[in-house]
């Protein structure tokens, strides 16, 4: 098998196919030149230019992508997110090529991946690492030869790959598993082998496809830490994918939402949490809500009773701009009655507050003018609507 061919392999497949004698040789005969590292100094990792994809199929012609314009800024963490079928997978695998857009370009450190060669585009790619779901470890090797892998593929001297090799381990956390087998590893341990794997080249840039999808809370917790602690320490660019926004609050820095293929919304973190635009982006949102709890919705009307006790709900929304943070003495001042907490919170991301609060305030206090109280330097929130009247 010729180099060629196992380029157009898909890359969850590439390390089966590197174990074979004559695909290992051929790709170190190919005499591949390292791009010059000068075209790495950008101050935009990947830039997207009118991208689109099309794929063929028996119904007729799919648009996966169609006109994604956006740059991802060099050395931060970039997530993008949608529902299944949004076009991320094609995205992401634009930039190592290993899906060829139909229209548009792909810059990759002020490289256009369109015009690469088999040469170059197997030197940039060792510049590109990748990190999968599923791990795609090999079974048979121990977790030293699974990280070995890509450098011996490269020819990489035996002292140097011992020295490589061990320093990423020890990165990883797995120090004391070199000579282990995959089956013996718990899962968050696999994908940290496979994080090891992915950095061996040295690469600038950083894929994650699904990373944390196959790991239960803690350990996609354990494994977001240490892609941050990579992406501050090394200095990585970081794009992930991924259908879960606690993913993307935990450690993006800016996020695309994808819908159908086209771009729904892009920018900071904080800000598209904040103040969502898209239905898609309000949908993927839902889970995050703080709604209204099964019992107090049982008890909450349209209108205030006739008689009897009652309280008015109301919600505080939190959007993160301008500095504004739930302060309880001002919010207690504002409405100047009996107040009390009744579900909600209130997170920070990249600094800013931002989440939901449901007040119940006596029915008998009198409502001061709720707009003046989301606006201006005496805003207790961004916006405050009553929800209705709890019995």
């Amino acid at each position: 098998m010729s180099g060629s061919a196992v380029l157009r392999r898909p890359l969850a497949q590439v390390s089966e196919v590197f174990y074979q004698s004559d695909s290992v040789q051929a790709l170190r005969n190919s005499q591949v030149s390292e791009v010059p590292a000068q075209q790495y100094a950008t101050a935009t990792a990947v830039s997207f230019q009118s991208v689109g994809k099309v794929y063929q199929s028996s119904a007729g012609a799919v648009h996966a992508l169609d006109d994604i314009t956006l740059d991802i800024p060099a050395g931060s963490i970039f997530g993008i997110i949608g529902r299944s079928g949004a076009g991320k997978s094609s995205l992401l695998r634009t930039i190592n090529r290993l899906e060829q857009p139909t229209s548009g370009k792909v810059i990759v450190n002020g490289v256009d991946m369109g015009l690469l060669g088999e040469a170059e585009l197997v030197a940039l790619r060792r510049r590109i690492g990748m990190i999968f779901q599923h791990f795609n470890l090999l079974s048979a090797k121990t977790v030293f030869d699974n990280v070995a892998l890509p450098l011996r593929v490269a020819g990489v001297r035996p002292a140097e790959v011992q020295q490589r090799v061990t320093e990423l381990l020890a990165l990883v956390g797995l120090q004391d598993k070199h000579h282990v087998h995959p089956r013996r590893l718990s899962g968050g341990q696999k994908q940290r082998v496979g994080i090891a794997r992915a950095l061996a080249t040295k690469p600038e840039i950083l894929l994650c496809d699904e990373a944390t999808s196959a790991l239960d809370p803690e350990t996609t917790q354990s494994i977001l830490q240490l892609l941050r602690d990579i992406n501050r320490r090394l200095g990585i660019t970081v794009i992930l994918i991924t259908h879960e926004m606690s993913v993307i609050r935990e450690i993006a820095d800016q996020v695309l939402v994808l819908e159908q293929g086209r771009i729904a919304e892009l920018g900071q973190v904080w800000q598209v949490f904040g103040s969502p635009q898209h239905a898609a982006t309000k949908a993927l949102l839902a889970p995050l809500q703080h709604g209204l709890p099964d019992d107090v919705q049982q008890r909450l009307q349209a209108q205030p009773p006739a008689s009897g006790a009652y309280e008015v709900l109301l919600q505080l929304d939190y959007s993160g701009a301008g500095g504004l943070e739930p302060d309880f003495l001002r919010i207690a001042k504002a409405f100047g009655g009996d107040l009390r907490l009744v579900h909600g919170g209130v997170d920070r991301i990249q600094g800013h507050a931002h989440g939901r609060l449901l007040l119940a305030l006596h029915g008998q206090t009198a409502l001061p003018n709720l707009s003046q109280l989301a606006q201006g330097p005496e805003a207790i929130a961004h916006r405050i609507e009553v929800l209705g009247y709890v019995v």
